[in-house]
């Protein structure tokens, strides 16, 4: 079994719903622990609704590109368009981090480009691992832990199963 992060996000619809499905779906793909589940302003367009975002941590044995291609399919499943970069989405699932591999490809970068630097991946990787350690950097050490911002909107438990 491969320890991996799920980053998980939602601004349309009833994202709540969305989300607590989504993670439903995951838990077909191995053992499954949910963070704590936050509210963000959008990163990109900010003509568009606040966020949801939570990470879950899943146990499994898929490949990274089989549990890629998974991850899109519940995407659609949810009714995801991509109509804008950053732009609004029903549900965004993102592979943060898959073991301790590097993976760059044309269709996965693992750890995900992002992972060190959006206060709503690292919070909820934080509550799923206090003492995580990403491209050699201890995320509890980031300057952005200590001055983040995002409302915490409802406890680990928000997608009991």
């Amino acid at each position: 079994m491969i320890i991996t992060y799920i980053g998980l996000g939602s601004n349309l619809g009833d994202s709540k719903e969305i989300l607590t499905e989504a993670v439903a779906k995951l838990a077909t793909l191995g053992a499954v622990k949910t963070s704590k589940l936050y509210q963000s302003p959008p990163m990109g367009p900010q003509d568009q609704p606040d966020y949801f975002n939570a990470v879950v941590q899943l146990s499994t044995d898929l490949a990274p590109l089989a549990l890629l291609d998974q991850l899109q399919r519940f995407e659609q499943e949810a009714g995801r368009v991509r109509l804008r970069h950053w732009g609004e989405r029903t549900l965004d699932l993102d592979l943060l981090i898959y073991g301790d591999q590097h993976i760059q490809n044309e269709r996965l970068t693992v750890p995900h480009v992002g992972v060190l630097e959006r206060e709503f991946v690292v919070l909820p990787l934080l509550d799923l691992d206090p003492h995580l350690d990403v491209k050699g950097q201890k995320l509890q050490d980031l300057a952005l832990v200590q001055q983040a911002s995002l409302a915490v909107c409802a406890d680990a438990d928000w997608a009991t199963l």
